[in-house]
């Protein structure tokens, strides 16, 4: 028997939390055939029904290792590894790692928390699949904002340090995928695969410089990823330094997977990216969005409009454009991911009801945490889950519906201006990277993480969670202050390809190399 057995004490507890109120001599009654229910329960789970598993390549693999604070300046590495791909494909000769929330069978999976030290899952996420299989070499886990917070965006409170940015590391580098970021930007690796729920490939790539691509929703697994919020906002890509390799790095993953449940019938089988990248943008329609530019730092703004010009030099046709409800979006996700988090929460990781492979050893470890550890989740993640909460108790679910039955408005609205353009562009974040705030005390982090300094640098991201349209972040160059500055491409559902192809165009039409390298560079040095 591998559970506690419960007494009646336990029996009235537990069915009073469900708000079923049980007499004692009732609970005696309800505990006999309860017995009989866990008996079985545990029957079957020790039971040796073969359990198909999803595919693997490189089973055979070297442990790997922690890396030294010499080996890793910028604490952008929590494990290091070596795992050689196929000999043959797109992605022959590139070397990736993920942010710490994607599975890597034989590498360390802590989500960003010590409650979490010592799990290690027994599969691999489609995204590593993939890259083994297009001929890539998966060299290590990043550091991520996780559970228990993070340093990805200024504050004092996380388990495993605050990434350095390698432009200036007194300033942030952005979450959550900050480690991956900081060592994309340091050419430490090619290619790295974040997360993204509001923006969180997007803003560490526009903070340190590289190229961070959301895809469409469900164009990319996210079978063996973890989710923190409602599952119709989360998304995974990929990070980079250059377009090609960012391209490479769609094409290789791209396409159904029958172990993602949130895919439709849109998905297709495949994608082909490569082919067209070099194809030009002559002709092309590109709308500025007004509602975009509000608040934005000067510097940004006129670095981001430069950037622009160099599209347009290279044959686009600029026009601006307006879209009201880009402003109002936020509102219907935070609605909807406050309660979609508190529905995985209370569901269990990964959720339930569909019929795919639950990879069990990584349920069973969140589920534990979250069930006995819950006090380790992050100020912002346990504000959400109690407001959540209240929602729910308030407004009995219909707070949640709203958010989800009004999506298609705010996806028409996008549509509508796509139907006359090709792609949308606006700064990806409204400011270069913050100076990272070093808090007094435990109660001033506490405070500064409720307060959500990153919400203006979400304005721009977080709306394409929501609607689910492709977006990318490309480097613009940087402020006086040596910061880098990014715009974001955005556009219609599956024309991930074309808004890299406008990447593509832009990188040719610059001086890459000064865009992007880590060091202080003028505006001036930068266009020139």
């Amino acid at each position: 028997m591998s559970y506690a057995v419960p007494d009646v004490a336990e029996v009235i507890s537990v069915a009073s939390s469900l708000g079923i109120h049980l007499s004692a001599e009732e609970a005696v009654l309800y505990r006999t055939y309860l017995l009989e229910h866990l008996n079985a329960l545990d029957e079957f789970v020790q039971s040796r029904i073969e359990e198909p598993a999803p595919p693997m390549r490189s089973a055979q693999r070297q442990p790997g290792w922690k890396p030294s604070p010499t080996e890793d300046p910028l604490n952008a590495w929590m494990w290091r590894c070596n795992i050689p791909g196929d000999a043959e494909g797109i992605l022959a000769g590139k070397t990736v790692s993920y942010k710490d929330h994607i599975a890597v069978a034989g590498a360390p999976m802590s989500f960003g928390s010590f409650a979490l030290d010592g799990f290690t899952p027994d599969f691999d996420a489609t995204v590593v699949t993939r890259v083994l299989e297009a001929g890539g070499t998966v060299i290590g886990k990043n550091v991520m904002n996780g559970l228990s917070g993070g340093f990805g965006t200024g504050g004092g409170l996380g388990d495993y340090g605050r990434p350095l940015n390698p432009h200036n590391a007194e300033h942030v580098t952005g979450g959550s995928s900050s480690g991956s970021a900081a060592a994309v930007a340091a050419d430490q690796v090619d290619i790295s695969f974040g997360g993204d729920q509001g923006g969180s490939i997007r803003i560490p790539a526009a903070f340190c410089g590289t190229l961070g691509l959301k895809p469409t929703f469900g164009l990319v697994s996210h079978f063996g990823i973890g989710f923190g919020s409602d599952q119709s906002i989360d998304h995974t890509g990929p990070l980079a330094r250059t377009v090609e390799d960012l391209a490479a790095a769609l094409q290789a993953t791209a396409g159904y997977d029958a172990y993602d449940p949130r895919q439709t019938r849109s998905v297709p089988e495949d994608l082909e990216v490569l082919e067209g990248l070099s194809d030009g943008i002559s002709g092309l329609r590109v709308g500025v969005l007004q509602e975009g530019f509000e608040d934005a730092e000067t510097e940004v703004a006129d670095l981001v409009m430069a950037a622009v010009d160099v599209l347009a030099q290279a044959g686009a046709r600029v026009s601006k454009v307006s879209i009201p409800e880009h402003l109002q979006v936020r509102a219907a996700q935070n609605a909807l991911g406050a309660e979609g988090a508190l529905a995985v929460f209370n569901t269990g990781f990964y959720g339930a009801f569909t019929r795919t492979y639950y990879p069990a050893s990584l349920l069973a470890a969140i589920n534990q945490l979250w069930f006995s550890h819950a006090d380790v989740l992050a100020p912002r993640t346990k504000l959400q889950l109690i407001a959540a909460s209240m929602s729910r108790r308030n407004y009995n679910g219909r707070v949640y519906a709203k958010a989800q039955n009004v999506r298609p408005t705010f996806i028409k609205a996008y549509d509508a201006a796509l139907t006359d353009l090709d792609v949308l562009v606006m700064p990806t974040c409204l400011m270069t990277a913050p100076k990272n705030h070093r808090p007094e005390g435990y109660m001033q982090a506490l405070e500064d993480s409720l307060a959500n300094a990153a919400s203006r640098a979400t304005r721009n991201t977080q709306p394409f969670n929501y609607t689910g349209h492709p977006a990318l972040a490309v480097p613009v160059g940087k402020s006086t202050a040596g910061l880098p500055a990014s715009m974001q491409l955005v556009g219609r559902f599956f024309d991930d390809p074309l808004i890299l192809r406008v990447a593509y165009a832009y990188e040719h039409s610059t001086d890459w190399e000064a865009l992007i390298g880590v060091g202080t560079r003028t505006r001036e040095k930068v266009l020139a």
